[in-house]
């Protein structure tokens, strides 16, 4: 038997995009099993759907279960598919609370990278307290609205900030672009496609070193780890 893979379903049991139903475990066991297809497996075409520990985001849903496989699993990139016959053993630690608290992990996370920008601006901190308060029961839906809608305006006066800056900066960068035109342009134009270039490379370490620890957060609130 192949090893578990995850499978998120809506709350009544079934698949979110093809809306199959598939035999949930209880207190006595895992699920039934479902029969094997016929012919090859091919993603989004035929076979069991689940995904890896890697792409846990892009298929969130209402539950989440541990699914195995009596064949074998392909990986086809952010998805895994398998003939089956498969089955849920088990469902994991996921539910509207759990949804809240990570969210408010992932905020909390590059909350920051915001304070060092408006350091005296608390209203993000504050929308993310909310949040959790409400999802432990601790806040009224007012309360959480009235938090969001204040991290909203801290959000809309970050990025007018943002905008005072870059446009500053194009002044200037314009200013000194004029200034050398005469006897730099090819080499500021070298350097300014190796300084995007790295920018790049930066801004896409950055984006799969967020993606792998919101992964992991999220695995750990799956099997249990994390104390609420």
């Amino acid at each position: 038997m192949s090893a578990a893979k995850i499978k998120f379903l809506r709350a009544d049991g079934t698949s979110p995009l093809q809306g199959h139903h598939w035999p949930l475990p209880t207190d006595e066991g895992p699920g039934a099993w479902l029969p094997a297809i016929t012919g090859k497996p091919v993603a989004c075409r035929n076979g069991y759907h689940a995904t890896g520990l890697n792409n846990l985001l892009e298929w969130l849903n209402k539950s989440a279960y541990e699914v195995n496989s009596q064949s074998e699993w392909i990986d086809c990139g952010d998805k895994f598919v398998t003939a089956g016959p498969v089955r849920l053993t088990r469902k994991l630690a996921f539910d509207d609370r759990i949804a809240r608290h990570f969210a408010c992990d992932c905020a909390q996370r590059v909350l920051p990278i915001f304070e060092r920008a408006r350091p005296n601006d608390m209203r993000v901190r504050e929308c993310i307290a909310t949040a959790r308060a409400f999802a432990d029961g601790n806040a009224t839906q007012a309360q959480l609205a009235a938090a969001a809608a204040a991290a909203g305006d801290a959000a809309w006066d970050a990025a007018a900030d943002a905008a005072d800056a870059a446009r500053a900066a194009a002044r200037d960068a314009a200013r000194d672009a004029a200034r050398d035109a005469a006897w730099g342009a090819a080499l500021a134009a070298a350097g300014d496609a190796a300084l995007a270039a790295a920018g790049d490379a930066a801004g896409d370490a950055a984006w799969d070193a967020a993606c792998k620890w919101q992964s992991e957060r999220l695995r750990q609130y799956l099997y249990g780890e994390v104390a609420l």
